[in-house]
């Protein structure tokens, strides 16, 4: 990162907003939010990296390890991930190329899938978990009650667009 700025561009674009275009409110939570996000991103792959693993894959691995079996079928995977099911395929063959998952036939469904977490992948992922809790997954300067308003906030906003019920 660059030497920081002496001021909070985000707010001085807010001040520019409001005197051209209208209430700024809403645009410079927006952006905030963007800019977190590149924040916590860049913190979270940096603690990633030296455990070859993206968020994506961190993600599915911790998704596995919460199964009952340490196996889910690929479909389901995606409904919890929240994402398309080619990207749960390309995360799944990554994972498997690592020996950190390998795929099952179900017992009982031809037609489905089982991903299966592997120890490599428990072991990989318990690292893992410790390099990105260690830095609060890149949350820093906020106390527990700050964090448990900022979660009821951004759920408020998932909510209201549907992203569950």
């Amino acid at each position: 990162m660059n030497d920081p700025l002496p001021f909070d561009p985000i707010a001085r674009a807010a001040e520019l907003w409001e005197e051209r275009i209208g209430p700024a409110r809403t645009m410079a939570a927006a952006t905030g939010i963007m800019r977190v996000q590149q924040i916590i991103q860049s913190a979270v792959d940096g603690a990633l990296k030296p455990h070859k693993l993206t968020f994506a894959r961190f993600e599915a691995l911790v998704l596995l390890t919460f199964a009952r079996r340490g196996s889910l079928p690929m479909r389901v995977m995606g409904e919890r991930l929240q994402l398309h099911p080619t990207s749960v395929t390309n995360i799944v063959d990554r994972l498997e190329a690592d020996s950190l998952v390998t795929r099952l036939p179900h017992p009982t469904d031809r037609r489905t899938t089982l991903v299966e977490i592997t120890q490599a992948g428990r072991d990989r992922c318990a690292l893992a978990t410790k390099a990105v809790t260690d830095i609060d997954f890149g949350l820093s300067g906020l106390t527990g009650r700050q964090t448990d308003q900022l979660i009821e906030l951004l759920t408020r906003v998932r909510k209201a667009t549907g992203d569950f019920e």
